[in-house]
């Protein structure tokens, strides 16, 4: 459920409540004897799309009800790998602080921080870079599809990966949510982990993969590849707060065949598959009650229909994100209060590293 949002000196008082009850040394205590940690995060790429609702986001919200530690964070570092304007970036910032909200990150019960507030992520990153050789990072797939054909890329594309591993390690975190395409760069956190363990003595658990159970959704107008932002095509990509217009407009447009009968066959109708994949994943039906509810529609009246559920699912989503969007002094508060409470958790386990390494 959406947290209250500052519009009155009465709402003031009870964030302020909130924050000193939530971001307490008590809170601190509870978080850090808890057995499991679960540790993700998302760049600040403004608002989310239906893929990554369904790929990422989703999965976060159900993980909050685990007895487990659990943060998210807002990886600003990461996105600078490609070049980014300061002022668009400060904006998606914002707006994906909104979308994580309004979608129901509660951080009332999970750690939700900006990555660069918290320099131990930075700190951690250089330690465990020395861990790792070159030749290592050159072969992970991020590598060779952003750096082109020419193997070329900054330092901090082609580093990144151990960043990511520090993020992890950094809380000592036992579970990642992450995707398919993800694995490897969590094989390297916990490749790092053991190297560590193996020359300063057992401290960093093993990190292990939370897989989400959702098909990739693909693009509308390309349904062989995944929904994208960087798709240059307007309609290809569904936005959590597209209006009903857009979204009736963007899967009426959708790609699909010329049979008209509603299937699920990924390989052979990839394009209908992939309405399915999304009509049930927003509806929560299997896609065996959707086929057999759908039997006589041809695709184009089955395409209102799953433009409907879609409307259904992210309309109080979209009107939420508004009424955030226009509140980022709260925005701020979450997101500084949420990296204090990091920094409680991260600075001293950082101490401990620097001990094992001699530092100090």
């Amino acid at each position: 459920m959406a947290l209250p949002r500052i519009g009155s000196m009465r709402k003031l008082w009870n964030v302020a409540c909130f924050v000193k009850r939530f971001f307490s040394s008590e809170s601190a205590t509870y978080i850090q004897n808890k057995e499991n940690c679960i540790f993700s995060g998302i760049q600040p790429t403004g608002i989310p799309h239906l893929g990554n609702y369904l790929g990422a986001i989703e999965n976060w919200i159900t993980l909050q009800e685990h007895d487990s530690a659990v943060l998210y964070s807002i990886v600003d570092l990461h996105s600078i790998t490609l070049p980014q304007d300061p002022s668009v970036l400060r904006q998606n910032i914002l707006d994906m602080t909104a979308s994580l909200i309004a979608c129901g990150i509660n951080p009332e019960r999970s750690v939700l921080f900006q990555q660069s507030q918290v320099p131990e992520h930075a700190e951690l990153g250089w330690i465990l870079g020395c861990l790792i050789s070159m030749p290592r990072l050159r072969h992970l797939p991020q590598w060779k599809i952003k750096s082109g054909q020419k193997n070329e890329g900054s330092v901090g594309l082609f580093t990144y990966p151990v960043l990511q591993a520090a993020d992890i390690l950094l809380y000592k975190s036992t579970h990642v949510p992450v995707g398919e395409d993800q694995l490897k760069h969590l094989e390297l956190a916990q490749d790092i982990a053991r190297s560590f363990n193996n020359k300063y003595g057992d401290f960093f658990p093993i990190p292990r993969p939370l897989l989400s159970s959702v098909k990739k959704v693909k693009s509308l107008r390309d349904p062989l590849a995944k929904m994208s932002k960087s798709d240059p095509q307007t309609l290809a990509t569904l936005y959590i707060n597209d209006s009903p217009e857009d979204i009736i407009l963007k899967i009426r447009k959708a790609v699909t065949d010329f049979t008209s009968e509603v299937t699920f066959d990924p390989e052979r109708r990839p394009g209908v598959s992939n309405m399915v994949t999304i009509h049930a994943a927003v509806s929560g039906m299997n896609v065996e009650d959707i086929l057999n509810q759908s039997q006589g529609l041809d695709t184009a009246h089955y395409k209102q229909v799953v433009a409907e559920a879609v409307i259904q699912k992210f309309t109080p989503i979209r009107k939420e994100i508004q009424k955030l969007q226009a509140d980022p002094g709260y925005l701020w508060s979450i997101l500084n209060h949420g990296t204090e409470k990091a920094k409680e958790l991260a600075v001293p386990l950082y101490q401990h590293v620097k001990k094992l390494v001699g530092f100090c």
